[in-house]
């Protein structure tokens, strides 16, 4: 059986009352009428300040917590109440410290729900895009064992093909390995002072026959130095760029433009990659740089690659200490940027 604060005050009244009337008995002589008014006055305000004490200070308090945890129980945590008789309280502290842990632990059992989907969304991923060439490679080889292999030219054109599959293959695996230590933060970035300004013509000359194949004309843009120089891991820098351009190649607009532009600030190089393609849905555009994320899938799968690009790309800039952004907008083309430390000191340039 609970013990309630009426309870508590009953028996602490009479355990006084007890005492009071011990010492009327042994004390001075009082009439019989004074001593039963003096019992009555001492054990009434005796009663009513415990029950009120208890009822209000304590009692009260632990059934706004006890409310508070059943709105915890049905995740309604706004719906909690801080007000408190007195301040600072120790039970107000209590039940700020359960509400605080409360939202943690839901916090981290959202943040678990949404990795679970994210892993099963990858692993799907993942088997699907391993699937597709093994498939086609699967297929060619087998109709070559089915007869075509007399026929050289036969031969040959599906030889050529169950490669180009493999080799996509092989693309997808490495690119998996890469994320992987990159999200780990296994791989170490070789920093060192290079120049941009080169670095950007090197990716013009490799990337600039897959352009033409779109009409697409490559601008750079800079400031007009003869270098603009980085603290920066050169061949990941690279890749960011490679992946950044061969995207804007892939999806932007037939006869269209893609640009880099260098700024040269005091102690950061502002670099951006720019194209007046179609552009990317706002409601797109937080996702861009998941793992496997496509806007247009069909059409994402038929340019080709592993849709890993800018989640590598994304790493590698993080990695630099930096942040990749982009700004979008349909119909004006998509913009994607961001900033790589300047060398502190002179350094041997690469």
């Amino acid at each position: 059986m609970g013990i309630s604060s009426r309870t508590i005050a009953l028996l602490i009244s009479g355990a006084v009352s007890l005492v009071i009337v011990a010492g009327l008995l042994f004390g001075p002589y009082l009439p019989f009428r004074v001593r039963v008014l003096t019992l009555a006055i001492a054990f009434s305000a005796c009663f009513l300040l415990i029950y009120f004490s208890f009822e209000i200070l304590i009692f009260k308090e632990i059934n706004n917590i006890y409310a508070g945890l059943e709105h915890i129980k049905r995740k309604e945590f706004r719906k909690m109440s801080n007000k408190f008789l007195f301040r600072p309280d120790p039970l107000k502290r209590i039940k700020d410290e359960i509400l605080f842990m409360a939202e943690q632990k839901q916090k981290e059992i959202d943040e678990l729900k949404r990795l679970q989907v994210l892993r099963r969304e990858f692993l799907a991923d993942v088997s699907h895009e391993l699937k597709t060439p093994i498939f086609a490679a699967q297929g060619f080889i087998h109709t070559l064992l089915d007869g075509a292999m007399d026929d050289e030219a036969v031969r040959d054109k599906f030889l050529k093909k169950a490669a180009k599959s493999l080799d996509g293959l092989d693309a997808l695996v490495q690119d998996l390995i890469s994320i992987s230590q990159l999200e780990k933060g296994v791989v170490k970035m070789n920093k060192h002072a290079m120049d941009m300004l080169s670095l950007c013509h090197e990716v013009f000359d490799e990337l600039n026959a897959k352009a033409q194949t779109r009409n697409i004309n490559l601008h750079l843009q800079h400031n007009g130095h003869e270098q603009i120089m980085v603290y920066a891991d050169r061949t990941r820098i690279k890749q960011v760029l490679i992946n950044l351009i061969d995207n804007a190649i892939k999806y932007g607009s037939e006869h269209g433009n893609i640009w880099v532009a260098l700024l040269d600030g005091k102690r950061k190089v502002l670099v951006t990659v720019a194209d007046d393609g179609p552009g990317i849905g706002k409601e797109h555009q937080p996702r861009i740089f998941e793992r496997f994320y496509r806007i247009d899938k069909s059409r994402s799968r038929d340019s080709g690659g592993s849709g890993l690009g800018l989640a590598i790309s994304k790493h590698i800039i993080e990695a630099h200490r930096s942040t990749i952004f982009i700004s979008s907008e349909l119909g004006k083309g998509t913009s994607l940027r961001f900033k790589l430390s300047k060398p502190k000191v002179k350094q041997p340039v690469t």
